[in-house]
């Protein structure tokens, strides 16, 4: 459930959305539209493919609400469309309908397009490979990190570390300037404490070994082919310590090549492209 506090901080990133497109007024709709004049209107979701995951709907709400709307919810965050579908109504004066539009299209379209992104990932190995988790990565647009995580959580992935002070994660620029695996996780470990969560990544089967070894919780695979991380895991089954570390596949991934990397048997496999590039889903506003 979401708290009060995280509630008045979207609430007032919302607001600094609509302020950033708004300026100091519409000045189309107050130059040919009576302050008076009153209209009802509906958001449309037109999926161009087999489907589209509908994420957002409450944050539109609420940027209808900053302009004085009110709002009917008819289809919930999650939903699977597949065909043209209202899932919002609007009432209120035409000025205020108009001048949240194209905020609150842009935020479920890129919303409900990283949630479909997420779903597709999802939807090809599910069923095979259940225990194989879909993760996000920090490839996110900058201001939109918190909507754009929780758009991948409703496709149905994970979201991993949503900022650098929630847990560590040893990339390859550090350890160029540290050297050694084992020694940055010791490192870590020693002035991060016991609670928090260490990753390392790695590029080949040795440095595997080493980070885990070494007590890292999670070993990333980076750019690894699907055949070296089959190996790669393989091979720590073998040594016996494969279940000692939690195991992330990550780079090069599309929908093409995830069956092979899920067949290696990670427990996660990240993807930036979900959210660092994400086919927006085709929404309009209508009055009617």
């Amino acid at each position: 459930m979401e708290s009060l506090s995280d509630f008045l901080e979207l609430r007032e990133k919302l607001y600094n959305f609509l302020l950033e497109d708004i300026g100091t007024g519409d000045i189309t709709s107050n130059s040919i539209i009576s302050e008076k004049c009153k209209s009802k209107a509906e958001i449309v979701c037109k999926p161009k493919e087999s489907f589209a995951i509908l994420c957002g709907i409450d944050e539109i709400i609420t940027v209808f609400e900053i302009c004085n709307c009110k709002t009917r919810k008819i289809v919930d965050d999650g939903t699977k469309i597949k065909q043209k579908r209202k899932v919002l109504e609007i009432e209120g004066k035409t000025r205020d309908i108009l001048k949240s539009e194209r905020t609150a299209l842009n935020l479920i379209m890129r919303m409900s397009g990283i949630a479909t992104e997420t779903r597709k990932y999802v939807e090809i190995i599910c069923s095979k490979y259940p225990n194989v988790k879909i993760s996000a990565t920090r490839k996110t647009a900058p201001g939109l990190r918190t909507l754009d995580k929780k758009a991948v959580i409703v496709g149905g992935g994970i979201p991993h570390r949503m900022r650098l002070d929630e847990m560590v994660l040893i990339k390859d620029n550090h350890l160029k300037v540290t050297k050694s695996v084992k020694k940055s996780i010791l490192k870590a470990r020693k002035n991060s404490g016991s609670a928090i969560k260490i990753e390392c990544e790695v590029t080949n089967l040795d440095e595997a070994v080493e980070a885990i070894n070494a007590g890292a919780d999670f070993v990333m695979l980076d750019n690894f082919s699907h055949s070296e991380a089959q190996r790669t895991i393989n091979h720590l089954q073998k040594l016996g310590i494969r279940n000692k570390s939690k195991i992330e596949i990550s780079g090069g991934i599309t929908l093409e090549n995830l069956e092979d990397y899920a067949k290696a048997g990670p427990d996660m496999i990240s993807v930036g492209g979900i959210t660092h590039s994400p086919k927006s889903i085709d929404f309009s506003l209508e009055i009617i």
